[in-house]
């Protein structure tokens, strides 16, 4: 084996750039940074690169933005960088068979989840949706179904109690960077064998739909506690007070009863279906994010409102 391997590393959000930096400090040359093109964000629209784009810029490495690797250009391009190995991690694009088989070593997913359990686009929040106690990261050998290539390593690690999706997001991501460079080290040596994923215990992690933010409070409060971490930063949680849309941030299940939408305490306690919440962080229309005293300070709302 040479002593630096030649790869292609693939992501989009910040998942992948932990694991960026433990191939770069392992001595591996990375030929090309593939992520997502800019889109428009924002209130003015304007074009905004990903975390990926902005750090492979930073560190001097050659990005390539492709808006699909389905077009024969686009995946003669890829097999012209002659490469060992592709990294993906939270990419977002299909990557066809031309792709897959380009490299020499194949292609390796960085995945958020114990694989098969929460397969596709959304594995974090869909295990802390759930309510799962453990989560953590396979690293699978890809194939053209969806997330369903052997496993090379597996690591899991607790959910804790109150943590969001992005914190998991963060943890993830260290632990992957953690794997990759032992990985990559054995599937270039033969030393490490990719294991076939069983048949038993398949779930899927479709995408985050907007409206599953929205809070219907007849569910039990320990549930729209798991909806507020895992959809913490986006889409995030919202519901309607005095004919306004307000988002909720963050909140603590407690002991309460009532109505379910009903505020039974202040400054932001609401009964639900099973228990109350109450309500840490809240977010009015085009302001900042404030606590519920703010809140009341400015936009009261006294015990009996019903939310909704």
């Amino acid at each position: 084996m040479p002593e630096t391997l030649r790869l292609v590393v693939m992501g989009t959000t910040g998942f992948v750039l932990p694991g960026l930096d433990a191939l770069l400090a392992a001595g591996h040359e990375i030929a090309a940074v593939y992520t997502q093109p800019p889109r428009p964000a924002g209130r003015g629209h304007q074009l905004r690169r990903t975390p990926v784009h902005d750090r492979a810029e930073a560190l001097g490495l050659p990005v390539r933005t492709p808006r699909t690797l389905k077009d024969a250009e686009a995946q003669a391009e890829f097999a012209a960088l002659g490469i060992d190995l592709a990294v993906v991690g939270a990419y977002g694009l299909l990557l066809p068979r031309p792709v897959l088989e380009a490299p020499r070593l194949g292609c390796i997913n960085l995945h958020a989840s114990l694989l098969p359990r929460w397969r596709g686009a959304a594995p974090i929040e869909r295990a802390i949706l759930a309510g799962d106690a453990e989560t953590g990261i396979s690293i699978f050998q890809m194939e053209e179904g969806l997330d369903t290539g052997p496993v090379y390593a597996m690591r899991p690690v607790p959910i804790a109690s109150d943590a969001t999706a992005a914190e998991v997001h963060e943890q993830l991501a260290i632990l992957a960077a953690t794997m990759l460079p032992e990985v990559v080290v054995g599937i270039a040596t033969g030393t490490l064998s990719a294991v076939p994923q069983p048949e038993a215990g398949v779930t899927y992690a479709r995408k985050l739909a907007r409206e599953e933010g929205r809070i219907d409070f007849a569910e039990p409060a320990a549930m729209i506690d798991r909806r507020l971490r895992a959809l913490n930063p986006a889409p995030g949680c919202w519901c309607e007070a005095r004919n306004e849309r307000l988002g909720l941030l963050a909140g603590e299940v407690v002991a309460g009863s009532g109505e379910p939408g009903t505020i039974v305490a202040l400054p932001l306690t609401v009964a639900c279906g099973d228990g109350a919440l109450a309500v840490a962080q809240v977010q009015r229309s085009g302001r900042r994010a404030m606590t519920p005293d703010e809140l009341q300070r400015g936009f009261p709302l006294p015990v009996g409102t019903r939310l909704g």
